[in-house]
């Protein structure tokens, strides 16, 4: 049977020398996130997901949600009453603003406790991200009347949320979405059409469900720049805050799908639904960016999040699993076998996991850190500088990290031998539930597309310099002392590739557009390597500043060390490789007519 336990010791490290949390209490904004209150959130956050959260996974994955011929959806056993759990305990609350009722911690710490969660049950953790998500555009675009009518119950859990982007004929191109708002006279809008793919349509866990839609007005200008954002209610809401009438939205079908079974996606249909409109008329792609980069950003922490607890069930099994002898004699000649863990193909794997869980553990909370900078921080210089490296990072943590989240399950699942593809083992479904990350919220190939041709671009390329910048920085420190230098000089070597790569991007995509999208995802996978390779030397110079003063825990910060030249030595060179891909351009790529895709 499968377990899990919440990295917290993992976190803390993150959070303290990484992120640098404890000495940001002097800034407001941050002055709730002391070390003791951090500690007890991330401790009582790993309970909860290991006790409550856990125990439903398999068997939600197995058992499924249930649509009814009413149109009601039931989650899985066990799943209300751990929502309500969920609710009582606060935890939707944590990142929300205290003037709506949120406990106003800033989101690497909600961050932090997001990851435990969706190791945990990914399904049932995307009933809240999803609402998390549908907030953030609300709170920004929506108007105050929207805002204290809707985001209370939200926040509290009480409602939940979600977004519904995707029609049959239209998915990564929205300009494409039939779906219409008709104007009313009371300012409201009659919204009809169907979406597909909607995560949490329709479910038994919250009173009310506030569905944030894409639509059309008459006479919308065409394609992109004439869709529009909406709110509307499962429930229409009294002038009072109490439940009226059902609204005209049904769950038509739920889908059969791969993985996260237990997270109904729904088909929803409107039909003369009544929703208001959040933000302007036909801008409302950009009303749902902020709810979609929030997404993204989650969806490369279910990368993680899969990763983690797939690793960790891996470890388990190859300390107790006997196979064969040591390749330099038996480790163990008492007993009838060796485990797993004296073959270093075995240990390829493990360390292969290792390296990038703990890797991206810290690109995603130094990533959320990020975001709480861009609004936080005490000069706009700070603020500027921290949205610019976030913006361009966010489609990079998504892909590379939902890329790696996956390889590393299946790396873990491949540790078991046989056992991995057997159901009670748990671990086909920690790679069941992981691919779909790399498809929704744009698939990994949009995201790498959008950094070559949106995030890069910007602003005359003031972000991809700054991050440039910085890791120069921390190479030229890591080279200076000797205990880090190898994996600094390993991570300049990197970011060497990255440069050549972005220079000839520059030199050949304008020419012919077809290198550009030909090279997009091996270009974001360089940047990948180098976003997690500084974070692996940061934390090797944190952990040998704490050796050499002879404090922390001794074995984990030498485990952090190795792990870190394991990095360095076996992952780092992937760059050369990717930079070469690059430049072999699109003409291979693209020579061939449709035609010959056919097998004979």
């Amino acid at each position: 049977m499968p377990s899990y336990t919440a990295p917290v010791a993992d976190t803390r490290f993150v959070l303290d020398e990484i992120v640098g949390l404890d000495r940001m209490t002097n800034v407001p904004g941050f002055q709730s996130a002391g070390s003791d209150l951090v500690s007890a959130v991330l401790e009582e956050g790993g309970r909860f997901s290991a006790e409550v959260l856990f125990p439903l996974n398999q068997s939600g994955d197995a058992q499924g949600c249930t649509r009814h011929a009413d149109g009601s959806v039931t989650t899985p056993d066990g799943f209300k009453e751990a929502f309500d759990q969920f609710v009582a305990g606060g935890w939707t609350t944590l990142h929300a603003p205290e003037e709506l009722g949120g406990q106003g911690l800033p989101m690497v710490v909600a961050t932090a406790v997001n990851e435990y969660m969706l190791s945990a049950n990914q399904s049932f953790e995307m009933y809240h991200g999803l609402t998390a998500a549908a907030t953030s555009a609300v709170l920004v675009k929506g108007s105050d009347a929207l805002k204290q009518k809707y985001l209370p119950k939200m926040i509290e859990g009480v409602w939940t949320g979600t977004m519904n982007l995707t029609e049959p004929h239209a998915g990564t191109d929205l300009g494409m979405i039939k779906t219409k708002a008709e104007p009313q006279p009371d300012g409201s809008y009659r919204i009809s059409g169907s979406k597909i793919f909607i995560s949490g349509g329709e479910q038994d866990l919250s009173e009310n469900i506030i569905h944030l839609v894409l639509a059309k007005l008459p006479g919308a200008p065409e394609g992109s720049k004439g869709i529009s954002l909406f709110l509307v209610p499962k429930i229409l809401v009294n002038e009072d805050g109490s439940l009226g009438e059902r609204n005209g939205v049904s769950c038509g079908s739920i889908e059969h799908k791969m993985g996260i079974k237990a997270n109904s996606t729904c088909v929803m249909n409107y039909d003369d639904a009544t929703g208001w409109l959040v933000g302007e008329e036909n801008k409302g792609l950009a009303a749902m960016f902020i709810m979609m980069n929030a997404a993204r950003l989650g969806v490369g922490l279910q990368g993680l999040a899969q990763a983690e607890v797939a690793y960790q069930n891996a470890v388990h099994y190859a300390m107790e699993r006997r196979q064969g002898r040591a390749l330099t004699g038996p480790a163990e000649p008492d007993e009838r076998a060796d485990t797993l863990f004296v073959h270093p193909d075995v240990r390829r794997m493990l360390m292969e996991g290792k390296a990038l869980t703990e890797g991206l553990r810290a690109l995603c909370l130094w990533g959320a850190f990020q975001v709480d900078l861009a609004h936080l921080a005490p000069t706009e210089e700070e603020r500027q500088t921290a949205d610019d490296i976030i913006s361009l990072l966010t489609p990079v943590i998504k892909g590379y990290g939902t890329d790696k989240g996956f390889d590393v399950t299946v790396l873990a699942q491949q540790v078991f031998g046989g056992h991995g593809y057997i159901d009670e083992w748990g671990m086909g479904q920690y790679v069941r539930d992981a691919r779909i990350a790399m498809i929704y919220e744009g698939t990994n190939g949009v995201q790498a597309m959008d950094l070559i041709g949106r995030k890069l671009p910007a602003n005359g390329g003031r972000a991809v310099q700054a991050f440039f910048k910085m890791v120069g920085e921390d190479v030229v420190a890591g080279k200076a002392d000797p205990a880090t230098a190898a994996i600094a000089e390993a991570l300049e070597k990197a970011n060497q590739q990255l440069q050549a790569a972005t220079m000839w991007l520059m030199q050949n995509a304008m020419t012919n557009p077809n290198n550009a999208g030909a090279a997009a995802y091996a270009y974001m996978h360089i940047m990948g390597i180098v976003a997690v390779g500084l974070m692996w030397l940061r934390m090797a110079r944190a952990a040998q500043a704490q050796l050499s003063a002879g404090g922390g825990n001794t074995a984990f910060l030498e485990t952090k060390l190795v792990t870190a030249r394991y990095f360095a030595e076996r992952i780092m060179p992937e760059a050369g490789a990717l930079r070469r891909k690059i430049e072999g351009g699109a003409d291979a790529i693209m020579a061939l007519p449709p035609e010959a895709f056919l097998t004979a």
